[in-house]
């Protein structure tokens, strides 16, 4: 089977970044965090070692998908992580308590239909800068991050499935 391409270039988070998300959503070691375009899988990493949370990255790149599972064997996370290298249109996450995703506006619209579809009431999703149209966010955190002597700011959405 052949996947598509990307539809986004994978753009890692500061670690000041993975922070605030882990922090935003209350991850602990109940939760089962997703990553859809999960890139290298830091945030992933950083949950299961901070907080003993299990997690699963899917990215559509399979370099990408090699480089986050053996930087969960670097960090002996490895046990609690999955990596799979697939589309996000056609997976399931529907055992999810936590979903991230740093996609583009025009993705976020894509896929809030196979979230609400799939996900239980009481799941936590988080967006880095970009919404999900008409569908307002319970919380906004606005960061202002400082990389490479760049000044950015970052805005993360949070959103619960209630229905």
């Amino acid at each position: 089977m052949t996947l598509p391409k990307p539809d986004i270039a994978f753009i890692p988070c500061t670690q000041e970044i993975v922070e605030a998300v882990l922090k935003l959503a209350a991850v602990n070691s109940q939760d089962i965090l997703y990553d859809l375009g999960c890139g290298d899988g830091r945030i992933l990493i950083a949950a299961a070692k901070q907080y003993g949370t299990r997690g699963v990255g899917i990215d559509i790149d399979p370099s990408i998908i090699e480089s986050a599972r053996n930087k969960a064997l670097k960090n002996r996370v490895s046990e609690k992580l999955e990596f799979y290298q697939q589309d996000l249109f056609t997976s399931n996450f529907s055992n999810a308590t936590v979903i991230f995703i740093y996609l583009l506006p025009h993705l976020n619209l894509r896929l809030r239909p196979q979230l609400w579809k799939q996900l239980k009431p009481g799941t936590k999703i988080i967006s880095r800068d970009f919404h999900m149209g008409d569908w307002q966010p319970l919380k906004q955190l606005k960061l202002i991050v400082k990389e490479d002597g760049e000044v950015e700011e970052v805005t993360l959405y949070y959103w619960e499935i209630n229905q």
